[in-house]
C-alpha cells in the first residue's frame, strides 16, 4: 500500500513553465493532507522556483509560490534543493521556502534514492 512508502516529488521546471510546477506542489499538499509521508526535490529548472520575490502578476499568473509557505502546516519538512543546480542557473539570494536543505549533487542523489516512490515534474 502506497501510505507507508515515501514519496518523493522532483520539481525540474521552471516556476510557470505548462503549470507543472503548481501541479507538482498541488500533489504534495494532497498526499501529505492524507498523512503520506511526502518530500520535494528541486533540481534543473525547478531551483527557479525556490527564489523569493517573484512577480507573476506581471505575466498575468497567480502567485502560487506563496502556497510554500504552508508546507509546515501540512507536515512537509523534507525540501530539498540542489546547490549546483542553483550555482548553474545562477539563483542566489533569499529562497521562497523556509528550511528547505541545499545539497551538492552526489548527496541530493543519494537522498532521492532513499525514496520509495518518485515523480517528477
Amino acid at each position: 500500500m502506497i501510505s507507508n512508502n515515501r514519496i518523493a516529488i522532483v520539481n525540474t521546471a521552471t516556476t510557470f513553465d505548462d503549470f507543472k510546477a503548481k501541479e507538482a506542489l498541488d500533489l504534495a499538499l494532497i498526499f501529505a493532507s492524507y498523512e503520506m509521508p511526502v518530500a520535494l526535490f528541486f533540481m534543473a529548472d525547478g531551483v527557479f522556483q525556490t527564489k523569493a520575490n517573484q512577480n507573476p502578476e506581471l505575466i498575468g499568473n497567480k502567485d502560487f509560490i506563496a502556497t510554500f509557505k504552508a508546507l509546515g502546516f501540512y507536515d512537509i519538512d523534507d525540501i530539498y534543493i540542489c546547490q549546483d543546480d542553483m550555482v548553474e542557473r545562477m539563483v542566489e539570494g533569499e529562497l521562497s521556502i523556509d528550511g528547505a536543505e541545499i545539497l551538492p549533487r552526489t548527496q541530493f542523489k543519494q537522498t532521492l534514492n532513499t525514496y520509495d516512490l518518485v515523480l517528477t515534474f
